[in-house]
């Protein structure tokens, strides 16, 4: 099939990966839900900690009992009771008196700080000298300081960390509504690709990229099916691409997408039921001849065989649909555009203009600071890749940067 061979700039191709809808709703335990995306928010149904507690051992008082304490001149407590860890401290409390009281301990009604026992000197069982002052609030966590009954603890769209599985456990969440991974199923293609245990002849390679993209989804969140190598037959192709359509929520067949006759993912997804391209062709370096399809509201991906080049349009472009199907919120930490590291460049790189171009760098900290050191490689080489940290962009339009230019690395 003869196509019109057109780049599209990057932030189009991102755009139209990310415009395809979540997949569906699932609920797990708590116990799984951290790295999933959560389905609706979740409220907090009371007011946490639901009471006042102490950050320190100590004495519960009322702060006015301290003022102008000194060692010099320290204030004269009487203790008239003491708190029980996991018990409701009930007992009155005036001015000039004090209630022991533990870390985490529940403060008396009237009390409004808590002076730590360091800054306390014991006179007998029953009075103690208070030798710094305290203000209102101090060592003290209000009833709602960790959360207020009405506010969401984790918000539609958003994943799940490890310290919101605290704060839902600490609301009584057990069960809770996420968005189902997506599934990816990914094909290889070529004469020339064998499986990674068997042993290449004359023009084999085995296949790494299905292995390496799949891992690579993985830590996206998605469940990547590698479904094994077709060759370049049409009819073998094709059958290949509906059986894969049947069970996922992403397809990725890995090479066949440059320009030439003997690619046949172009021709193959363009003969789908119910497929439009959406675009062949991305504006960046290496990655150029990517292509996206979609199915009804399934993504169909053909990537470039080569092997750095299917990786860098992975990260940077697959990920949006990945994310998209998951119902990550572009909004949401690590949702959208990712954090970028500063650094400064060792030394020039050279660029052609016309193509957004991503290159390979390590980093090394010195004086404090992140330097980028340049990998250069072909798409075909996945040692530069081993090697680095991350990515950086060299614009559309420039020839190249300077050693000593600050740019923002898109870690790995």
């Amino acid at each position: 099939m003869n196509e019109f061979f057109q780049a599209l700039p990057l932030a189009s191709a991102q755009a139209a990966a990310r415009a395809f809808p979540a997949v569906g709703q699932e609920e797990v335990a708590l116990s799984e839900a951290s790295g999933r995306i959560v389905a609706h928010d979740l409220i907090n149904p009371a007011d946490l900690p639901g009471f006042r507690r102490s950050t320190m051992d100590g004495f519960a008082v009322l702060a006015a009992s301290t003022f102008g304490a000194s060692e010099s001149s320290p204030a004269l407590l009487e203790v008239v009771g003491e708190v029980q860890i996991g018990s409701a401290a009930t007992m009155p409390l005036g001015l000039g008196q004090a209630v022991r009281i533990p870390t985490g301990g529940m403060l008396p009604a009237d009390a409004d700080a808590v002076v730590m026992v360091e800054h306390t000197l014991a006179l007998g069982a029953a009075r103690i000298e208070v030798i710094r002052p305290v203000a209102p609030g101090n060592f003290v966590i209000e009833a709602d300081e960790e959360c207020a009954a009405g506010t969401p603890i984790v918000h539609r769209g958003h994943r799940i960390r490890p310290q919101e599985v605290g704060l839902l456990a600490a609301a009584g969440f057990t069960r809770i509504p996420v968005f189902k991974q997506p599934r990816v199923s990914i094909l290889a293609t070529g004469d020339e690709v064998i499986p990674a245990g068997a042993t290449p002849g004359p023009g084999q390679i085995r296949d790494v990229n299905s292995h390496t993209l799949a891992a690579l989804l993985r830590s996206m969140g998605a469940l990547p099916r590698q479904l094994g190598i077709v060759a370049d037959d049409l009819a073998a192709l094709r059958d290949a691409c509906l059986n894969a359509l049947r069970d996922a929520d992403l397809l990725l067949l890995s090479g066949g997408s440059s320009v030439g006759t003997r690619d046949l993912t172009l021709e193959v997804i363009a003969a789908l039921p119910g497929a439009e391209v959406l675009f062949h062709g991305v504006a960046i370096r290496p990655g150029k001849p990517t292509l996206l399809a979609r199915a009804g509201d399934l993504p169909i991906w053909g990537l470039p065989g080569q092997v750095a080049s299917a990786m860098v349009v992975c990260h940077t472009l697959v990920r949006a649909a990945v994310e998209a199907r998951a119902g990550l919120s572009p909004a949401a930490p690590g949702g959208g555009a990712r954090p970028l590291l500063p650094a400064t460049l060792e030394r020039n790189i050279a660029s052609p203009p016309g193509r957004l171009d991503f290159v390979r760098v390590r980093l090394e900290q010195r004086d404090g600071a992140w330097v980028a050191h340049p990998l250069p490689g072909r798409s075909g080489v996945l040692r530069t890749l081993v090697a680095a940290d991350g990515l950086i962009q060299i614009p559309l339009h420039s020839e190249g940067l300077d050693a000593g230019a600050r740019v923002w690395v898109d870690l790995f």
